[in-house]
């Protein structure tokens, strides 16, 4: 595999011109102390999807063009879609810890457990708008999760928009409709979910579900729309459900990070570090929370145009949902009470935070 980028924006600087040797050691004799060119650092950026994922084409892009285009040029930024690095998707976060990559997005809920504080935005029936939750997903961090993420230099925390079942051969309408079917989930809170409404979940990141599904191996997914279309799901199964809980939630959202490298953060200059910064957190967030919210409705037209069918769950029966996967729920308070920390209290502010940014009464 070719390890050329598959992007590199526009405004990336130019390289200087060549100069004979003899000129530029005079030139270096005349740099005064304190004086040193312009700084210049190239970012790479590592992610699973392909670059036709609105996480490519529709944020990291244009992230990538306002960070060349505000440090004048002195920054630059190469995206590397579907792990043209190298590795595996549950990876990446040790990838840009350790200085593999610069700058990475991925997924946290793919290595189970280690940071289980963030779970609490996957727990059932908690997810609102993408917007919405991404915001309350960030401010949760500045209050709670800078141990749990104190390896790398978080950029920004978000989520998708509301996940739905996307199924290959009978639709799911009920509660018991899921009985035996092997379901793919991204995390063990939402695989743990799956249990609880009898399917049989089966873990893996989302690069692997189209050929699971052509294999067989799985009977449907649980991803957003927007994942599904570039990975051409729609065309591999025939249903998709989506579940709306209470207050507009949803069955389930999945937590994504986006973090640089601490020490090649540390290592730009203040001003470059001020580049960085303004292209971070809550306002970014927000960004692209609406960004995932917008994508969802190409998705679904991409099924509807498939001749696939879209069941929607609610009301009483959506309540059946949320009952049998309470479990989920409280066995995470139960694990954050026996850390010391205050489970309950967590998991108010978490919901706390989605309605204020939701506007719910």
């Amino acid at each position: 595999m070719s390890d050329r980028p598959k992007h590199r924006p526009a405004g990336r600087a130019r390289p200087a011109p060549r100069i004979p040797a003899l000129l530029a050691l005079i030139a270096a004799l005349f740099i005064l102390p304190g004086t040193a060119p312009a700084q210049e650092v190239t970012l790479r950026v590592h992610h699973f999807l392909p670059a036709s994922s609105t996480t490519h084409a529709d944020f990291l892009e244009p992230w990538a063009e306002r960070v060349v285009a505000q440090s004048g040029g002195r920054i630059a930024v190469e995206i590397y879609p579907a792990m043209q690095l190298g590795g595996a998707p549950p990876g990446l976060y040790d990838q840009v810890r350790d200085g593999v990559v610069d700058v990475a997005w991925t997924l946290p809920g793919y290595t189970p457990g280690r940071f289980p504080i963030s779970e609490v935005f996957e727990l059932p029936f908690m997810a609102a708008s993408a917007e919405a939750t991404s915001q309350a997903v960030q401010e949760f961090y500045q209050r709670h999760l800078g141990e749990e993420f104190g390896d790398v230099h978080v950029l920004m925390l978000h989520v998708h928009a509301p996940g739905s079942f996307h199924l290959r051969d009978a639709p799911v309408t009920r509660l018991e409709d899921l009985a035996g079917r092997q379901v793919r989930a991204p995390s063990r809170t939402i695989n743990a979910a799956l249990a609880e409404l009898g399917a049989i979940p089966v873990g893996m990141p989302v690069p692997e579900v189209p050929e699971a599904l052509a294999r067989g191996v799985i009977d449907g997914a649980v991803i957003p729309f927007e994942v599904a279309r570039p990975l051409r799901v729609p065309e591999l199964v025939d249903y998709h459900t989506r579940v709306v809980g209470p207050n507009g939630r949803g069955f389930y959202t999945a937590l994504f990070l986006f973090a640089m490298n601490k020490d090649v953060y540390d290592g730009l200059s203040p001003d470059l570090q001020a580049v960085i910064d303004a292209n971070a957190g809550l306002p970014l967030a927000q960004e692209i929370g609406a960004v995932w919210d917008a994508a969802e409705e190409p998705g679904i037209a991409a099924a509807l145009a498939e001749g696939n069918t879209i069941h929607v769950v609610e009301g009483e029966e959506a309540e059946r949902w949320r009952a049998a996967t309470r479990p989920v729920i409280d066995r995470w308070v139960a694990e954050m009470d026996a850390q010391g920390l205050e489970g309950e209290a967590l998991l108010e502010e978490a919901r706390s935070l989605v309605d204020r940014y939701a506007g719910a009464p």
